[in-house]
């Protein structure tokens, strides 16, 4: 029995084993197989990315040289165009040169033909102005002539007229000294005059202001001016007479002081008439006039 179970055993362990041994073979021969074809396809890429590789430098080297052939015929082509028009150009160039020729030769007689033209017409043309450069020198020297003596003329006049006027205003300014002069005396005879009423006044200069007023007419240049303001009012008119400012009077200092006694003698009824023609007080300075009533 022992030995049948171990007999069992022993064969499955080997079954096992087996089995396990089959496994593993199977894996390492799949393993195996597939790093082959892995290989393979690498193997196959690489040589498909060189064919390609290969065709595009083909294709790349095929289309240099088309590009190369190109330009080769277009270099040629170019040159042969060119080649013409140089021809043509030179021929052009030649042709102007030719036409440049004849029209320098015909410009050349052109201007000799002008040039002589326009030289015997330029010697007339000075000849003439010449001529009539001549003839205006003459008339304007002749002018000139004319004119500078027109000028001493009127230098001459205008030196007699300057003396005249000088001696004129020699005459005028001698009458005019002679007048200062004169006015200068009566001035000074009438502050003498003057000086010697204010002496006579003893110095009292509002007596000899009176006096002055009265002797000039003022008061009565007042008066005629009133009464020409109350024209046609009827007013009342009073008459008196001075006669007694006619009296010897040997006590009142002289003649001077006789005189302005005089006057003062006639102020009152002046006075009063321009009052009661007028309306008018005297100044106060001057008299003051009684009421009426």
């Amino acid at each position: 029995m022992k030995g049948e179970i171990g007999a069992k055993l022993r064969d499955g362990e080997t079954k096992q084993n087996a089995a396990k041994i089959d496994a593993e073979t199977f894996i390492v021969s799949t393993n195996r197989q597939g790093e082959g074809k892995k290989e393979e396809v690498r193997v196959n890429t690489e040589v498909k990315i060189f064919q390609n590789q290969r065709e595009a430098e083909v294709v790349e080297a095929t289309t240099v040289l088309a590009k190369k052939k190109a330009g080769w015929s277009q270099t040629a082509r170019l040159a042969e165009v060119e080649a013409e028009k140089a021809v043509a150009i030179r021929e052009a160039e030649l042709q102007m040169e030719v036409e440049k020729k004849k029209a320098f030769v015909e410009t050349a007689k052109l201007k000799a033909e002008l040039l002589t033209k326009a030289t015997v017409e330029y010697d007339i043309k000075v000849q003439e102005a010449n001529s009539e450069l001549y003839k205006r020198q003459k008339e304007a020297e002749a002018a000139l002539f004319e004119s500078q003596k027109k000028a001493e003329a009127q230098r001459a006049n205008a030196d007699a007229e300057l003396y005249a006027r000088q001696q004129a205003a020699n005459s005028e300014l001698y009458a005019k000294q002679k007048e200062a002069e004169g006015v200068a005396t009566i001035g000074k005879a009438q502050a003498i005059y003057l000086g010697s009423i204010l002496k006579e006044l003893n110095h009292n200069y509002p007596a000899l202001r009176d006096y002055l007023m009265i002797n000039n007419g003022i008061y009565q240049e007042i008066a005629n001016t009133n009464a020409q303001a109350v024209q046609g009012m009827q007013p009342k008119i009073s008459i008196w007479s001075g006669s007694n400012s006619t009296e010897s009077n040997g006590g009142e200092g002289g003649s001077g002081l006789k005189d302005v006694a005089g006057l003062y003698r006639m102020l009152p009824p002046l006075l009063e008439t321009v009052h009661e023609q007028t309306g008018m007080q005297p100044p106060a300075w001057l008299a003051t006039l009684p009421d009426h009533k």
